[in-house]
């Protein structure tokens, strides 16, 4: 029981690693500049 425990807390620190990874490449990769969103709530402008 002892050592399913350590699987499952290891397994979660990998999903979080993973996790993060994926997020820190996609703000490194997001372009840089203005962003204009057009949609049923109207028009947005946001610089990135």
């Amino acid at each position: 029981m002892r050592q399913n425990t350590l699987y499952l807390i290891i397994g979660a620190l990998v999903a979080v690693v993973i996790a993060l990874g994926i997020y820190v490449y996609r703000e490194q990769t997001k372009p840089k500049g203005v962003e204009l969103k057009i949609d049923d709530k109207g028009i947005s402008i946001q610089q990135n």
